[in-house]
C-alpha cells in the first residue's frame, strides 16, 4: 500500500543509490544494514516493483527503479523545504499582509512589488481586496483589513479613528474614442464644450458613500462603480471621461482613445495615500510593501539589478567559474 511509504524508506532507496551498495547507505545514514534492507523491501512492496537488482553483488537499479529515483528526490526535497519553512514560521510566525488597493493604482507597480516581498518573504499570507473611494478605509475599520491604498480627494471616513500617509502619485489624462465628437475638435477644449457631452465618472459602491467631485465638468454623467467598465465605455465611444495614464498608454498608443487636450483646466495627478488605524505599528513585512509601493523608481532599479545579477550567474555557469 502506498499509504505505507515512509520518508525514511525513501532516504533509505536514494542512499543506496548514491552510495553503491546498501553497506554504504548504512554508514551515510547511520543505520544498521538490516534496517537499509528492510526499508527496500517494505518500500518494493508498497510499490509492487523490484528496485535493485538482486543478482548483482553492487546494488543495481533495476529499469523501475531508475524510473522512480527521480521521484523519490523530489519527495525528499519537498520534504526538507517544508522542514524549513516550518523552522521559519516557529521562529517568526506566518507574515501577513491584509491590504485593500484602490483600484486606480497602478495594478503592474502593485503586482511587481508583492512579487518583489513574496520573494523577501516566502511564508508570507497576502489578502488584497481591491476597491473603490472609501471601500478600502472602510475595510480598514471593519477590521478585514489592516492597511488601505486610498486616494487622498477621497473623503476620510472615520479622521479621528484613521490616519494616512503620503504614498504616491499617478498621472491623469482625459480620453474618449476616436468616433466620440470631442475627438474631432482640433487643438485644446474649452471646459464649456466637455460639459455639453456626458462625462464618465467612478463612484463608491457604498449607497452612504460620500461622493468626490474633482475633475467633474459635466453636468451630464453617467456613473460606473468599476474603473474596468469605465475603461470599456470610454472605448465605446459613448462617454469622455479621466483615466489613470498607465491603464490607457496601450489604448492611446494604438488610436483606440485619444488624448483631449483641456483649455485653461488643470487635471492634477492623483496622490495616493497609505491609510491605517492610529496607533497601529506596521509588521516588517508590511513596512517593506508600503516601501515599494511608495517608490517605483527604487523597485525598477531592484528589478534590473537582479536581471543583471541573474545574467552574471548564468555567464559564469557557460564559463564553468
Amino acid at each position: 500500500m502506498l499509504d505505507n511509504v515512509t520518508i525514511n524508506q525513501l532516504r533509505a532507496f536514494v542512499a543506496v543509490c548514491d552510495e553503491g551498495s546498501f553497506s554504504g547507505a548504512a554508514r551515510e545514514l547511520r543505520r544498521a544494514q538490516s534496517a537499509i534492507s528492510h526499508a527496500i523491501n517494505a518500500l518494493e512492496r508498497a510499490f509492487d516493483v523490484m528496485l535493485f537488482e538482486r543478482n548483482t553483488r553492487k546494488a543495481t537499479l533495476t529499469a523501475a527503479g531508475r524510473s522512480l529515483l527521480p521521484d523519490a528526490r523530489g519527495v525528499i526535497s519537498r520534504t526538507e523545504e517544508m522542514k524549513m519553512r516550518a523552522v521559519a514560521i516557529a521562529e517568526a510566525g506566518v507574515p501577513q499582509v491584509s491590504i485593500a488597493v484602490d483600484t486606480y493604482f497602478p495594478r503592474a507597480h502593485l503586482i511587481e512589488c508583492l512579487r518583489t516581498v513574496q520573494a523577501d518573504f516566502p511564508t508570507v499570507a497576502i489578502n488584497l481586496r481591491m476597491t473603490t473611494m472609501q471601500g478600502g478605509e472602510r475595510l480598514v475599520l471593519d477590521g478585514t483589513c489592516a492597511l488601505a491604498v486610498t486616494i487622498m480627494d477621497v473623503p476620510e471616513l472615520s479622521p479621528g479613528t484613521m490616519e494616512r500617509q503620503h504614498l504616491c502619485d499617478a498621472q491623469m489624462v482625459t480620453v474618449c474614442a476616436p468616433s466620440h465628437p470631442l475627438a474631432a475638435i482640433a487643438g485644446s477644449i474649452p471646459r464649456e464644450e466637455f460639459g455639453r457631452h456626458i462625462q464618465l465618472v467612478v463612484t463608491d459602491n457604498q449607497p452612504d458613500a460620500e461622493k468626490t467631485q474633482q475633475g467633474v465638468a459635466s453636468e451630464r454623467q453617467w456613473w460606473v462603480n468599476d474603473l474596468g467598465a469605465k475603461h470599456d465605455l470610454l472605448r465605446g465611444g459613448l462617454c469622455w471621461g479621466h483615466m489613470p495614464r498607465h491603464m490607457v498608454a496601450d489604448d492611446l498608443a494604438s488610436g483606440t482613445l485619444v488624448e483631449l487636450r483641456r483649455r485653461a483646466w488643470h487635471m492634477r495627478a492623483l496622490t495616493f495615500m497609505v491609510s491605517q488605524r492610529r496607533g497601529y505599528s506596521f509588521s516588517g513585512c508590511e513596512t517593506r510593501l508600503v516601501e515599494l509601493l511608495a517608490n517605483p523608481q527604487r523597485l525598477v532599479k531592484d528589478a534590473s539589478r537582479r536581471a543583471v545579477s541573474g545574467k552574471g550567474r548564468k555567464s559564469d555557469a557557460r564559463a564553468g567559474k
